[in-house]
């Protein structure tokens, strides 16, 4: 290619690529370099061959398009003079860089930030290094997986579904927790998520906020924020922007040397969460947000999520470099999992109308569904029910169908909402009905996914497509009406995606149809040979045409789903699948000499063009086609969805080694097992390693050089005969067993529990000298108080934002003193439980009915009993009462400041003298536990003594069973504390849970173990009574400390019972999971 590479039209280089024979003639006028003509099939060129082994072991991949971005980013640093202008970097933002900017090659049809090109895009999908790239993520928060060393396991099984990216929250609150404090230590930290994902090859969408939404606490704002800074969040206020200032530097230092520019594999950050443009004050908050990363190392491009189509963040003040839009169409009520919403219809033109330059971007789209409080959730089975693999097949593929390029599926791992981490909406579990479940099993959602990730990953052709039209428009003709098909076509190859559904995408019944296709052999009518294409149901298939896969071999049409489609050791390989039920076929030009076909299917030539026929009734994998240069495999649906395909990766000396299509596109195809977490080939042994659950068998597509293979380091016999019917190169079969320990499991049992009191709050004779004096009269929270003396009690003016916090209001009283009235606000499904002295009251009950008829706050009368006052003497009023968090961003400005406490407090005569507080131990400023953070404790006697970690010494408490509640079937807080071992070998992973009674008493419990606050159990409202606990937080070889603080919240008997239960035994996992559980220490707790 030629550059020039100054002003001078004489001065050329050439350079040359051999490989493409192409060369291209560029010039640098007005000082930028530019260039003239680039034939935009060399993007697809300069992509590694699929599935080539020896792609992997050259050094120079990236190809001709690759040197140039290099070339033309160290010229254009040379000779730019200023950063170019257009509607992502509007000339408002020039001021703000202190950076050398970069060019954009001209002519290419890319677009970049102007800061780097290793991030560009076009109208079709992002550009990385070169490469184009479909961007298939999930959504994972690794501070609802306080394990670092777990993390590794997530991000292991989101890559072996094929996708190739995630996107993550960091939480602002737990990073920095109080004025000046940015805290990256332990589950906080950035770095070790960089460096999993380096290992594993799966890029990172970075969304720090500050505000994330997530159905976290205040959105995930820190909590000294709500109370220190007077203006309006979210907004260019002074103070405000002063507050996020020390957490966006600190996300910034973490990130920069894990850019994609540096190695690393972030591709982006988006700004903020969710948020509107109007009004001005809105845009300006953006912009400064906007200007603190111009001003960083920061290069990578900027992104936001318009929370629907709004329009939001393409232009004008703080817009960002990509747009994105947020969509779940089924909403968060999973009551009636078979009842659907329709598909949103308009995706594409909604897209083409306001951004047609971009790649169509979705940061969040729906993998599942928050639950609520009460007794009538449904709970996260029934989520998992509507947002299940029909859900997946039709709306994913509806969404691909839009040619959205760019998609990440909120969540695909959710977790666990421990400590005060929730916002009142939703209780302690997030499992979010995902397709890996809370306790990080593979759910039934997992296949589905798999399937569509691997088909993703086969098919580079449909990276970059254009959408031609549909069947209502008249560009599809399809027989019968009832069925819905767009066409997306690859400009280049014109190789073609027809994408079926339902016309009614709610429908259940069974559609058949036929399909006028255009291919390069003519245009005519498929199916063929079978009566019709099939849609069972709730049900989406993809028909390609014209379908490249393997070096050199093409499918012509197939109405049979791709699974995967590359090379393996020489030969090109095509795996399809099919409905059992139904008849399916694939015309295709076969080669070589068969030396396997299968049975059940037909198959006719013509023209060089072999069609093959699927009968109904396959069931299991089949040969079609077994040559030295081709292998075709059929399976049903179900089988389809045991088969993995784990990529081989390079030496790691070599830049994104392990990322496909960069490092990589090598893989094999193993079915049979629960996981295969990844592959490696050396010398002529393959080596997989992976999870067991039960006996399996182990089938194998991979290099006909391998000669042996070991699983979990164990090698294993081959099954000769089964091998030989497979293929007669290149196959494996065997069995795989796991060990007999896999059934020797059994948990402990929970005994021995040992009780204290936990309110001696409400003992005479008790002192609150030491607690913080509610004295303000002044509050920046918005909501102030409803009646009372002028002194603000909301818990965060003394820095107790989270968990239970007591108050005490001392008064005289006089035989005319009767009540007194409270307004308590807790948020929704909270309590607060009052005394006088140490006579019992009464409960005030927030309510939450799966999200509707909420009561956040209460506002009661409590009658004082003859004998409870102490006439003519100080007596006290304690209050108990639980912050369920602060509220989440809503439709009145500064919700997040929610005024959780007491908003009214009045004696029906006299005044009240002093109030006291107390929440946890140093408040967020001085907060013992710097290990678990922040949010883990609360203000309860017990927590504020330690008596919840491990190592305390228990000795002198008294034995009594928890089911046998609290002594005397009081109104109170007791602690019930035991310990217990565990021993499970090295090579397992054992997902294990505590299971509560699924009762409805009034009690509420809090569940700690080794020290972390891993569940709040509110059995009156229900729905949560299993907590899981990861390996990390329990010591799987070692004593185990669980603490449960009681709260009966009526004076009746309670009788709630515990048990640990296994969920899972699995022969495999990550292995060296560190636990980091800091004991007991008297240091504060006095």
């Amino acid at each position: 290619m030629r550059l020039k590479t100054s002003r001078n039209s004489s001065n050329t280089t050439l350079l040359h690529n051999l490989e493409h024979g192409i060369n291209a003639l560029g010039s640098a006028e007005n000082g930028k370099a530019t260039l003239d003509a680039v034939d935009l099939k060399l993007l697809q060129s300069d992509m590694l061959p699929l599935s080539s082994p020896a792609s992997s072991r050259f050094p120079n991949r990236r190809g001709l398009c690759w040197v140039l971005f290099v070339i033309l980013s160290i010229l254009c640093i040379l000779v730019s003079s200023a950063r170019p202008s257009n509607i992502f970097s509007p000339p408002s933002h020039l001021d703000l860089l202190s950076e050398p900017t970069v060019d954009v090659p001209a002519g290419m049809g890319f677009t970049g930030n102007g800061r780097t090109n290793d991030v560009l895009w076009d109208e079709y999908s992002l550009v990385i290094k070169g490469q184009r790239v479909f961007i298939h993520s999930g959504e994972f928060h690794t501070f609802r997986l306080p394990v670092p060393g777990l993390w590794l396991d997530i991000l292991q099984k989101v890559k072996a579904a094929g996708f190739n990216a995630i996107s993550v929250y960091p939480h602002m609150a737990l990073i920095n927790p109080s004025p000046g404090v940015v805290d990256f230590n332990d589950y906080r930290a950035l770095e070790p998520l960089y460096e999993a994902a380096k290992q594993t090859g799966i890029w990172i969408v970075l969304r720090p906020g500050p505000y994330i939404n997530a159905e976290t606490t205040a959105g995930g704002i820190s909590h000294w924020i709500t109370s220190e800074v007077a203006g309006e969040l979210r907004t260019n206020a002074t103070d405000w922007r002063a507050a996020w200032q020390d957490y966006v530097q600190g996300i910034i230092t973490q990130t920069v040397p894990y850019q994609v520019t540096q190695g690393g594999p972030v591709i982006a950050i988006q700004i903020d969460n969710e948020y509107s443009q109007e009004p001005a004050t809105h845009a300006e908050y953006f912009r400064e947000l906007e200007s603190v990363y111009l001003n960083s190392s920061i290069v990578i491009p900027l992104t936001a999520n318009d929370p629907g189509e709004n329009r939001a963040w393409i232009n004008g003040t703080g817009a960002v470099n990509i747009y994105g839009m947020d969509s779940y169409p089924q909403g968060f009520d999973c009551s009636n999992p078979d009842v659907w919403n329709p598909v949103v219809t308009d995706y594409y033109s909604y897209h083409e109308a306001v951004d047609p330059g971009q790649p169509w971007y979705f940061p969040e789209f729906q993998g599942g569904s928050f639950d609520a409080w009460g007794p009538t959730a449904p709970g996260y089975d029934q989520c998992r029910i509507l947002t299940g693999p029909d859900f997946e097949n039709v709306f994913n593929l509806h969404l691909w169908a839009s040619n959205a390029k760019l998609i990440n599926y909120y969540m695909l791992y959710g977790g666990t909402s421990w400590g005060a981490l929730p916002f009142p909406g939703v209780y302690t579990s997030y499992d979010y009905g995902s397709a890996i479940a809370e306790n990080r099993e593979l759910s039934v959602k997992y296949p589905e996914l798999k399937r569509q990730g691997l088909f993703l990953r086969s098919s580079p052709d449909f990276y970059k497509t254009d959408w031609v039209g549909n069947s209502t428009s008249g560009t599809v003709s399809v027989s019968n009406a009832a069925a819905f098909v767009t066409l997306l076509r690859n400009p280049d190859s014109t190789a073609s995606f027809y994408i079926a559904r339902q016309g009614n995408s709610t429908s259940t019944d069974v559609t058949t149809f036929k399909l006028n296709v255009t291919t390069s052999a003519g245009n005519f009518e498929v199916p063929r040979l079978t009566s019709s294409i099939t849609l069972w149901g709730r049900q989406s298939k993809i028909i390609v045409t014209d379908y490249s896969f393997g070096s050199s071999s093409k499918v012509l049409y197939s109405t049979a789903q791709v699974l995967f489609a590359g090379q393996i050791g020489g030969r090109d390989v095509l795996f399809l699948y099919g409905d059992p039920a139904a008849e399916s076929e694939v015309a295709l030009t076969l080669s070589g000499t068969p030396r396997i076909q299968g049975a059940g299917v037909y198959s006719v030539s013509s023209n060089g063009v072999t069609t093959v026929t699927f009968l109904a009734g396959i069931q299991g994998l089949i040969t079609i086609w077994d040559s030295s240069e081709q292998l075709v495999l059929y399976s049903d649906t179900d089988m389809a969805g045991t088969f993995w395909s784990p990529e081989i990766p390079v030496d790691d000396s070599v830049e994104f080694a392990n990322y496909w299509q960069f490092g990589t596109n090598s893989s094999i195809l193993v079915g049979g097992p629960y996981l295969v977490r990844n592959a490696t080939i050396t010398g002529s042994t393959l080596a997989l390693r992976g999870d067991l659950n039960d006996s399996v068998q182990l089938t194998v597509i991979a290099p006909d050089d391998v000669k042996s293979v070991t699983w979990n380091g164990i090698p294993i016999s081959a099954d000769v005969a089964a091998a030989s019917n497979l293929t007669a190169q290149g196959g494996f079969v065997a069995q795989l067993n796991p060990s007999s320990t896999v059934l020797g499991f059994t948990p402990p049992a929970l005994t021995n529990w040992k009780y204290a009191d936990s309110l001696p709050e409400i003992r005479s004779g008790f002192s609150d000298a030491d607690w913080t004096l509610a004295n303000h009269t002044t509050t920046n929270i918005p909501f102030k108080p409803y009646y009372g003396d002028g002194r603000v009690l909301y818990g965060c003016d003394y820095e107790y934002c989270e968990n239970i916090v007591l108050w005490r209001g001392h008064f005289n009283a006089t035989e005319n003193t009767q009540s007194v009235n409270l307004s308590i606000n807790g948020g929704e499904a909270f309590a607060a439980t009052v005394w006088v002295n140490d006579v019992f009251l009464n409960t005030s009950y927030g309510n939450s009915t799966n999200n509707q008829n909420i009561l956040e706050e209460t506002d009661d009368k409590f009658d004082f009993p003859a004998g409870s006052l102490l006439y003519g003497q100080e007596n006290v009023i304690t209050i108990l009462q639980d912050n369920m968090g602060l509220n989440e961003s809503g439709s009145v400005i500064d919700e997040e400041k929610s005024p959780r406490g007491v908003r009214g407090f009045m004696l029906n005569t006299g005044d009240f003298g002093a109030w006291k507080v107390q929440g946890k131990v140093g408040g967020y400023t001085n907060y013992l536990d710097k290990v678990r953070g922040v949010l883990n404790e609360g203000g309860l006697y017990g927590e504020r003594m330690g008596w919840h970690l491990p190592g305390f010494d228990t000795s002198s408490w008294v034995l009594r069973d928890l089911s046998e509640g609290l002594p005397n079937a009081t109104a109170g807080v007791g602690f019930f504390v035991t310990t217990f071992n565990l021993s499970i070998p090295d090579g397992f992973d054992v997902p294990m849970s505590f299971v509560f009674d699924d009762t409805s008493q009034p009690y509420r419990s809090q569940l700690y173990v080794n020290g972390w606050m891993m569940g709040k159990r509110v059995s009156n409202l229900g729905p949560q009574y299993q907590f899981p606990v990861q390996q990390g937080i329990l010591d799987y070889n070692g004593i185990n400390t669980v603490a449960v603080a009681l709260w009966a919240m009526e004076p009746q008997a309670v009788t709630p019972t515990l048990q640990l239960t296994i969920d899972s035994v699995y022969e495999g996992g990550v292995g060296g999971i560190e636990t980091n559980n800091p004991p007991w220490s008297p240091e504060g707790r006095s």
